[in-house]
Parts: structure tokens; sequence; C-alpha cells
């Protein structure tokens, strides 16, 4: 499954120039991770009822170009790695309206659940077969 997700550059993602800051990339993909792992059927309230959580264990970008103030931007993110408890997301962030390329980038994530609930540690465990399922390609 391909992530979509679509953003306005608002005045705040901007510096004075009206360009991008380099956050705001970042951002977006953190936003389309849990986009897409909300579509396989874990969104933010079953996440925090069986107390999962996704840590990000290492992300990276490479800026291409920007887009200034009120350009319409789209996310394509899909998984690019499975691991027994870890993925990872590579995204690709666009113009909508000609698709130029702005920015790629991807996201390490941790399945985990709280060991005795919230603010407790972490201990990874295996994806569930159905969020496999509903985020493998198309």
């Amino acid at each position: 499954m391909k992530g979509r997700l679509r953003r306005t550059l608002a005045w705040g993602d901007c510096d004075p120039a009206g360009i991008i800051y380099y956050p705001t990339y970042y951002r977006w993909m953190d936003a389309a991770s849990w986009n897409l792992v909300a579509a396989a059927g874990y969104d933010a309230g079953r996440m925090r009822a069986e107390q999962f959580t996704l840590p990000l264990v290492d992300s990276a970008c490479a800026f291409i170009a920007s887009p200034t103030w009120g350009d319409e931007c789209v996310v394509l993110s899909e998984v690019s790695r499975w691991g027994r408890s870890s993925f990872t997301v590579s995204h690709e962030i666009a113009m909508a309206a000609d698709g130029r390329v702005l920015a790629r980038g991807s996201e390490s994530r941790v399945w985990c659940r709280y060991t005795a609930g919230p603010g407790t540690p972490l201990a990874s465990i295996a994806i569930p077969d159905a969020v496999r399922a509903a985020l493998a390609p198309a």
C-alpha cells in the first residue's frame, strides 16, 4: 500500500523568504508514517488502548528543491523494509501540481508495547501480520 498525504506549506513552515524550514519535511514524514499505520487499522485510539507505540530509531532526508509559502505538496509513502519488529518507511515529497520531487526521506520505527502502561519501559514485539498484509504493495 502506498500512502498519500497532502499538505499546504503554511507561513509557520517557512523562513521569512517563504522557503520551507527543513524540519517541516520531518514533521510531514512523521505524519505520513502514522497515517500509514492508521490505514492498516491501528489509529491513535487503538494504539493507545492496546498500549502500542512506534518509536523512531532512525531518519534521513535528502533536500532536492524547496516549495514556497502556499504551495500544495504531497507525501508519498510506503514500507520499504520489514524486520521482525522494525520497519522502514520511504517517503517522497513532491509538488502536488506537477509531481516535481522536493525531498526523499525515510524513517525506521520499532513496533513496541509499554511493559506496564504509558510511561513505563518499552518492549519491542513482532509486527502484527494484519499490519504487514495491509501495508504490502498492491
